[in-house]
């Protein structure tokens, strides 16, 4: 079965060069990888004391971010080395400054897996959530390097559970621990026979509540929000917008909508603005306009999303209208304001309990995002009962990285 995996992986990568002179993103996902190893050897020496943290996008890299900040306190001697799978984590992060190297993992193979640890000689490794990379698991297993898995999230649909799965199975014992999220995960990690996990819970809470110590303030959008009801639209794709703007268009009363798409194409973002009959501005034209005189303001850019939420009185966040579903609630939720989604969110935890806490509202359709948005606009009570639901979730979930850090610093003493 490993020769088949191994088979797979090499007709990807051969699919995926071919694939990269129609396609701009797995244009990215090619370029990228082509000088890693030559980045690697002239950033890491053999002397240096090295942690290496894989995450698979963006998501994965925000969920990961409370622990590797942690960890950079405790080993200060140590480069931190960073890698993502995806171009749509490593483009928008891969000038962060918490990592000493950030790069593309090459892709999983047997040699790519050895020049790796070669030139990285990780002392610790952290994979977030997910991505089970076979060759690279055996080889840190091979090496003998602590592995941790954090955030973990696993279900029984998965190829570890599978009759057929035995050297999916086979990888897990390259990992040290296993710190994951819920229950569920932890019985079926126990079901495999390992009993070195616990559950630490999701560090995403831990990364939002650290939102609120730090600055987030935005002039523009204080010059724009000018005292008005706010509403916040976060990552929307073109089904959540095509019903935010009959809403927008028919909304006869004093509101500001701040619109961040999840995509800012500039020929999307051109038709969404021209679909909005209201007054409206681009972050690319603030500098040249007085953004207190427009009703709606869209963000054709990315990295402010989170610092535009703190100032919203209520937040739709968008994907819950196609699949896989609703995109991140914790940003929004962490500062206390009610949220709006579609009906796809079942396969998200913090969405799922939001909901049923009645702090997110579900809508399915335009009357019921109508009556959603209509609810919370005209009852301040509701509006605040909401946000203090959300508020509190967040608060009492925090502190998956106190513990994942006090396991690892006994581990390693």
């Amino acid at each position: 079965m490993l020769f088949l995996y191994n088979l797979a992986v090499q007709f990807a990568g051969f699919l995926l060069k071919t694939i990269s002179h129609f396609s701009p993103k797995m244009k990215l996902f090619i370029d990228g990888r082509k000088d890693v190893f030559q980045i690697l050897e002239q950033n890491i020496k053999s002397t240096d004391a090295t942690i290496w943290f894989h995450a698979a996008s963006l998501g994965e890299y925000e969920q990961g971010l409370p622990v590797i900040e942690a960890i950079k306190k405790q080993f200060p001697t140590h480069k931190i080395v960073l890698t993502f799978f995806s171009p749509s984590g490593f483009e928008v992060r891969k000038n962060n400054t918490i990592a000493d190297v950030t790069v593309y993992l090459p892709l999983d193979t047997k040699k790519n897996a050895q020049e790796f640890l070669k030139f990285v000689h990780p002392e610790l490794v952290f994979f977030i959530k997910y991505e089970y990379w076979l060759n690279y698991l055996a080889e840190l297993k091979n090496q003998n390097i602590k592995t941790y898995l954090i955030s973990g999230i696993l279900r029984d649909n998965q190829l570890f559970f599978k009759w057929y799965g035995g050297f999916y199975r086979k990888a897990l014992e390259t990992f040290t621990y296993f710190f994951v999220q819920n229950e569920n995960s932890k019985k079926l990690l126990q079901q495999l026979g390992k009993n070195n996990v616990s559950v630490s819970g999701d560090t995403r809470f831990d990364r939002v509540v650290n939102i609120l110590e730090k600055d987030n303030t935005l002039d523009f959008v204080s010059q724009f929000k000018n005292n008005e009801l706010l509403v916040v639209v976060g990552s929307s794709w073109p089904k959540d917008e095509k019903l935010l703007v009959d809403f927008i268009n028919s909304n006869p009363i004093n509101l500001k909508f701040i619109i961040a798409p999840h995509n800012i194409k500039e020929e999307q973002i051109k038709e969404l603005q021209k679909s909005i009959s209201k007054k409206t501005i681009l972050f690319s034209e603030k500098n040249q306009r007085n953004c207190a005189d427009f009703d709606v303001f869209i963000i054709d850019t990315i990295g402010i999303l989170t610092k535009i939420y703190s100032y919203a009185d209520i937040a739709y966040v968008g994907g819950g209208f196609g699949n896989p579903g609703v995109h991140n609630l914790l940003e929004p939720a962490t500062f206390g304001i009610p949220i709006i989604i579609g009906p796809n969110y079942s396969h998200f935890a913090e969405a799922t309990a939001l909901v049923n806490l009645e702090g997110c509202v579900v809508t399915r359709n335009e009357k019921e995002l109508k009556e959603a948005f209509s609810n919370l606009i005209h009852n301040e009570d509701i509006r605040h009962e909401k946000g203090h639901i959300c508020h509190t979730f967040v608060q009492m979930n925090k502190g998956a990285t106190s513990i994942i850090l006090k396991h690892i610093l006994n581990d390693t003493i």
